[in-house]
């Protein structure tokens, strides 16, 4: 690098670093160093919402101080007509603070309906792909606390299980396709990460989406206001969530004692069998191992909806059942066992 480029990135670097003197940044910053240690390289998924836009800037600081090379990576969903300008408009702004995003753009017909979760699946898919050509295996996310009481309420009123309700953390509780998705911001409130974006790029992206009253979450985050202003403590919700959090772990550990014990795996034919005694634990034992196997066989990002679990286990429990699919997976009786495998499997594999 020629000195006077070197000089030019010496003095952002410099322009970066000192707004860490502000004590509200500061402890931003250090809730991702905390989340961060012993990870040498990771990659940050933006938006250019006030949370992805904070995440870039203390990942920068952290780049900077630790002398590691991040990545960043910008989705372009299209959705909307501006997204695109939006996109460019994020990038140019990042690269004067020397941070350099790559634009991640969602090709081909897009969604009329289900748009929001169809359009997050997409995003993942994007991300963690770019990720695995870049050789990376930590994603970081710009979450925070007001997701996680919105993540809750939502699995709530869907009837999810505890593992549901819970499993929106720090980290995920499993690698797809080996990355691993970081949250570093989850203890943190929004308002500080707009805090730190006006603060330092004075800028950041509003997304319009976020008035529609179309989209549940939407829907959810007004409802949570609503029950804040009638004296919902959210300090005590977080609570109930971490207690929660508590019994999932103490559940996990039967979890994983039931699949060590009752299946047997075949790394070659990516195939799990599963002994008589696998289905004659408690049914959220039952629920959890299932779901747990039909990912690591599918590499699906969200597990099957939890009333078709629920129901595929009934069916495996009958005397009938001879074979089905779910989830992209294909489930066999085999005398007294079941074989769980990829989707396209066809017996002679194995057998």
């Amino acid at each position: 690098m020629k000195k006077k480029s070197l000089n030019v990135k010496n003095k952002i670097h410099k322009r970066v670093l000192n707004y860490l003197n502000n004590k509200r940044i500061f402890k931003i910053y250090k809730e991702l160093e905390l989340s961060l240690f012993s990870k040498d390289r990771f990659a940050v998924a933006l938006s250019g919402g006030p949370d992805s836009l904070a995440l870039a800037f203390v990942a920068k600081c952290f780049s900077i101080l630790n002398k590691i090379d991040i990545k960043y990576y910008l989705v372009d969903h299209k959705l909307r007509k501006e997204s695109s300008q939006e996109a460019k408009k994020v990038f140019l702004l990042l690269k004067k603070f020397n941070i350099h995003c790559k634009i991640l753009t969602w090709q081909g017909m897009k969604p009329k309906s289900n748009i929001q979760a169809i359009a997050r699946n997409k995003r993942y898919s994007l991300l963690i792909n770019q990720c695995k050509k870049d050789k990376i295996n930590y994603l970081a996310l710009g979450h925070h606390s007001d997701d996680v009481y919105e993540n809750f309420l939502i699995r709530l009123l869907r009837g999810s299980g505890l593992k549901g309700l819970t499993s929106f953390g720090k980290n995920s509780e499993y690698k797809q396709n080996e990355v691993k998705l970081l949250r570093p911001f989850i203890n943190l409130d929004k308002k500080d990460l707009i805090f730190l974006s006006n603060k330092v790029f004075n800028f950041y992206v509003e997304d319009p989406s976020n008035l529609n009253n179309n989209f549940k979450r939407i829907r959810i985050r007004k409802l949570i206001q609503v029950l804040v202003d009638e004296g919902l403590d959210k300090k005590k919700l977080s609570l109930t969530i971490d207690n929660l959090k508590d019994s999932d772990r103490t559940i996990k550990f039967y979890i994983d004692n039931n699949i060590k014990v009752n299946s047997i795996f075949s790394k070659k034919n990516n195939t799990f069998l599963l002994n008589k005694s696998f289905f004659q634990q408690p049914n959220e034992v039952i629920f959890r191992s299932i779901s747990t196997l039909m990912n690591s066989i599918s590499k699906n990002y969200y597990s099957a909806r939890g009333k078709s679990v629920t129901n595929l286990i009934i069916r495996i429990k009958s005397k009938n059942f001879k074979k089905t699919t779910l989830g992209r997976c294909f489930f066999q009786k085999i005398n007294q066992t079941i074989l769980i495998s990829p989707e396209n499997y066809t017996k002679d594999k194995v057998l």
